[in-house]
């Protein structure tokens, strides 16, 4: 994504993404090994800088140094490498929701939300304009739109191709690679980086479809009230904030005080004058959260994992027993 109005560190990806280059890896038959041992040391759940992930690409390109390398590798994106937005977008009924669901929760996977989503005459568009201008790297860019394209061709096999792609860097050597990829006429130098679609393709039914989807939000609103006994508006906020960083694993108390823009003092002192603590009341929204998700089928362990913030499914499992006295997968069965 282009980066000229933002701090590269401030975007990061998710572990799970990152092993994508795994399977580019064995597709191309190459063993590189260094390479291999620094993605497999990114836990699922690990939250990556995205200078660390150029850096990764930046290895990729130096073990296959072609024109496209990219493209090859976002091609063999699968829905294990973007987990719950994977599980957001398969679940959408049709491929305009779906990219609003990639639009509205693309901070789960990037820690920022960015894209837009826009209907121009007979076109619709998802770009990033607010970071229009140099992007880090071409190759950054063109990983993530095939990822993205990838992605959509994945689960509506046939779908027809863009309109138009653009990036906003510099052209490479051989445009025609790109061209030959997304099977439109890609445009370099551009504004901003875009791909455009013609309009009537939001309409194309997903055959993943999932109306449970729509029911999240209901689950997550009756299980932060049955975490917070009484009412207590200050906690009821703090929640609020735990909904937004769980599943960016960013619940640490300096985390929740800086997005609330209160001091760590100030936040625990409101805390107890409710009768709260952080960690009781973060273990116990947890618990809430948990407990409604396993009752929903369609989320797997991994994706639960990934909402309630915890790095490794290993540790959800931990805390679950500690609060329920059984595993995650023994309390759905019985529930």
């Amino acid at each position: 994504m282009s980066t000229s109005n933002l701090n590269p560190a401030a975007i990061r990806i998710n572990g799970a993404y990152a092993r994508v280059l795994l399977d580019w890896l064995d597709q191309q038959q190459l063993p590189a090994p260094t390479l291999r041992a620094a993605v497999s040391r990114l836990a699922p759940g690990e939250q990556v800088p995205l200078t660390q992930w150029f850096d990764l690409l930046r290895r990729a390109y130096a073990v296959r140094p072609v024109d496209g390398c990219g493209l090859d590798i976002g091609a063999c994106i699968r829905p294990e490498h973007v987990g719950v937005l994977g599980y957001l977008v398969q679940a959408s009924d049709n491929l305009g929701q779906a990219l609003y669901a990639y639009q509205r929760f693309e901070s789960l996977f990037y820690g920022i939300q960015m894209a837009e989503v826009v209907i121009r005459g007979k076109q619709a568009e998802i770009g990033w304009p607010m970071f229009g201008g140099m992007s880090l790297s071409l190759l950054v860019d063109e990983t993530a739109i095939s990822a993205l394209i990838s992605f959509l061709r994945k689960i509506v096999p046939g779908a027809p191709n863009p309109v138009e792609v653009t990036f906003s860097s510099l052209p490479p050597e051989r445009p025609e690679v790109y061209e030959a990829f997304f099977g439109c006429p890609v445009r370099f130098s551009a504004p901003y980086v875009s791909v455009r679609f013609p309009a009537d393709y939001l309409s194309i039914p997903l055959p993943t479809a999932n109306p449970a989807l729509r029911q999240i939000l209901d689950r997550q609103s009756m299980a932060l009230s049955n975490a917070l006994p009484g009412n207590d508006p200050f906690a009821l906020q703090v929640q609020q904030v735990f909904l937004r960083l769980l599943p960016d694993a960013r619940v640490s108390l300096k985390e929740v005080a800086s997005e609330m823009a209160l001091s760590v003092r100030t936040l625990q002192r409101r805390l107890t004058a409710g009768g709260q603590t952080f960690q009781g009341l973060l273990d116990r929204t947890r618990q809430e959260l948990a407990q409604s998700y396993l009752r929903d089928r369609s989320l797997s362990l991994f994706e639960i994992t990934m909402l309630l913030g915890f790095a490794e499914q290993s540790s959800f499992n931990r805390a679950f027993r500690q609060w329920v006295g059984v595993s995650p997968g023994e309390w759905r069965e019985g529930a």
